[in-house]
């Protein structure tokens, strides 16, 4: 199905689409792990590679969500 994609939309629904929710799944879980054992290596790293989306999608023109993932 993505051959029929060209290389443009592609990119665009990879963008628009993958990345928010894969960032959003990593900031989730890094979360998770926050709540149950404490800050620790692994869950700041997911924090921040959550946080590296909104950094993406702000360079590349998108804006940033109107709702920017909070550490307690």
């Amino acid at each position: 199905m993505w051959l029929f994609f060209t290389r443009r939309l592609r990119m665009w629904l990879i963008l628009t689409v993958v990345v928010p929710l894969a960032t959003g799944v990593l900031r989730r879980l890094g979360r998770g792990i926050e709540q149950r054992r404490g800050p620790s290596t692994v869950s700041n790293a997911l924090l921040k590679a959550g946080d590296l989306g909104d950094r993406a999608r702000a360079s590349l023109g998108g804006g940033r969500r109107s709702r920017r993932s909070r550490r307690a």
